[in-house]
């Protein structure tokens, strides 16, 4: 909730988010009543806020508290099914948190995840295994998933290129959706993927104009 100015606050990101009233929003960096953060249900309050469903993804525990991501969603949506990604346990041990969503007659798995920031080796297991659960081993190889979040390499490095053997990216071949820092962006780390690719047509993507609620540029896409 802490933008760049050193400021947490939970309003200012739901004016972000409801700038571009989204059906589906993946958050990264999520506290749940934490000393840090004033001991506020972070998840609950921003969909209060935004008038969307939330649910909270449990990464590890912090300060009294929960911390990991979170799931908005216009619709209705199921309860979070939490994956474990190789990486350091004994530290902040990587995840993704998907949700079921139903859409008229569409069943769409939506999911939110955020890759090691400083070792790109555990980047690409984390890739794989994201690989092997949504798209190459499971149950839900078949229907369509919608993954999102803040993988911490840009475009050209190899986590992307094993993303890329399964995954359709929102923002594939466009060189301008650089989304960190936000006050001046110079790279990408965050996406949006689908699978299976060639089921969806992206209409449109954008990086929003966003350069202080938090240190990463939101990324929006109208598929």
């Amino acid at each position: 909730g802490e933008g760049v100015d050193g400021k947490v606050n939970l309003e200012r990101q739901a004016d972000v988010i409801k700038s571009c009233t989204p059906d589906l929003v993946a958050l990264q960096e999520v506290d749940d009543r934490t000393e840090r953060t004033g001991k506020t249900d972070q998840t609950a309050r921003l969909a209060e806020l935004t008038g969307l469903h939330g649910r909270f993804v449990h990464q590890l525990d912090f300060e009294g508290g929960r911390y990991g991501q979170a799931i908005l969603s216009r619709f209705p949506i199921s309860d979070v099914t939490l994956h474990w990604l190789p990486g350091m346990p004994d530290r902040e041990r990587r995840i993704v948190g998907a949700v079921t969503v139903q859409l008229d007659d569409l069943e769409l798995t939506f999911a939110t995840t955020h890759l090691h920031h400083a070792n790109e080796v555990f980047r690409c297991e984390q890739s794989r295994q994201l690989n092997q659960l949504f798209a190459t081993g499971s149950k839900s190889s078949s229907s369509l998933v919608v993954l999102a979040g803040d993988l911490n390499a840009p475009p050209d490095r190899q986590p992307l290129t094993i993303l890329d053997e399964v995954w359709q990216s929102a923002t594939a071949g466009q060189s301008t959706m650089l989304t960190f820092p936000a006050a001046q962006p110079e790279r990408q780390l965050d996406y949006i993927l689908t699978h299976p690719k060639g089921r969806v047509t992206i209409h449109s993507v954008k990086v929003l104009n966003e350069p202080v609620a938090s240190d990463h540029r939101p990324l929006f896409a109208e598929m």
